[in-house]
């Protein structure tokens, strides 16, 4: 594989491994440290690597922080499995290292926004704004659903937890860029070499923990993410893709005339001709919307 053919970041991240809470993790981190820093926070399966490509965007280098959350990257794996409230507890103890007597900026993606508004409003003391791209929960429950959700992770406790194996990069990017097709081929390589790691058995799997396929045996209660959110007295910009999966599942819960009558000082902007992963397919418009979101309130 050509070096040519790979997206060259146009600033440079470095990394720090910071002991949290039982765990080495992994921090990186772009620009120079500042009294409020700007924490990314990113999704499921991602990793700190993915907001390259929005942190190449802003006009100067931002003070970025960016862990890989515990079991994704190159933290370490949690043995005893993981736990959505310990997102927050982890988060917690990262802010008391980097940013221990002024709030934070949160900017999280989908798994990481749903961490950065549900910490907003339990810490509110904590946070000076949110942004949180495609953060937006995720599909009601119903309790009847708890037997057949029991038995059925009863019944993975019997089992091993694996990634897809890929033959090479290649074979990883070509699939990223099926599912995310604003991405360049460039693009699609330099997240293919962050997001993966060799496997025993030749090729490339994911760099996370396989334990995080298993199913979470809590049901999701949207009732009480919202009750968080209402807590939260921070300003949030919501930012929405137009052609988002994950938003068509969760129908009305993701309009925005719903989630601003939650949040007490949202502010919603969709981005168009992007899919799920809109901060890195549109780099340039998310980066151009946070930038003045922030400039009003920092």
């Amino acid at each position: 594989m050509s070096s040519h053919s790979v997206y060259q970041p146009r600033y440079l991240p470095r990394y720090e491994r910071r002991q949290i809470r039982g765990l080495n993790v992994n921090i990186t981190r772009w620009g120079e440290p500042a009294a409020t820093p700007w924490v990314f926070l990113h999704g499921f399966l991602d990793n700190s690597a993915t907001f390259q490509f929005l942190v190449d965007a802003f006009s100067e280098p931002m003070a970025v922080a960016a862990p890989d959350w515990r079991g994704f990257g190159d933290s370490d794996w949690a043995p005893q499995g993981y736990w959505f409230p310990d997102y927050l507890a982890d988060l917690d103890v990262l802010l008391d290292g980097i940013s221990p007597n002024r709030p934070a900026v949160l900017v999280g993606h989908s798994m990481g926004g749903n961490i950065a508004t549900l910490y907003a409003g339990v810490r509110p003391e904590r946070v000076r704004a949110v942004v949180s791209l495609e953060g937006f929960g995720l599909p009601r429950t119903s309790p009847d659903e708890a037997p057949v959700r029991l038995r059925r992770w009863l019944a993975e406790m019997h089992s091993t937890q694996a990634f897809r194996r890929y033959a090479d990069l290649a074979e990883f990017a070509a699939g990223l860029q099926r599912r995310q097709p604003f991405l360049s081929a460039e693009q699609a390589t330099y997240m293919a070499l962050k997001l993966t790691r060799p496997s025993p058995d030749g090729g490339v799997v994911f760099a996370a923990d396989p334990a995080h396929r298993g199913l979470n045996p809590v049901l999701y209660r949207r009732e009480e993410a919202q009750a968080c959110w209402r807590a939260c007295t921070a300003p949030v910009l919501m930012m929405l893709a137009q052609n988002s999966e994950f938003r068509q599942s969760l129908g009305s819960d993701a309009e925005p005339e719903v989630l601003q009558s939650i949040f007490p000082n949202l502010q919603v902007a969709t981005i168009a001709d992007a899919g799920h992963q809109l901060h890195q397919e549109r780099a340039t418009q998310c980066a151009a919307l946070i930038a003045q979101f922030l400039k009003d309130w920092i």
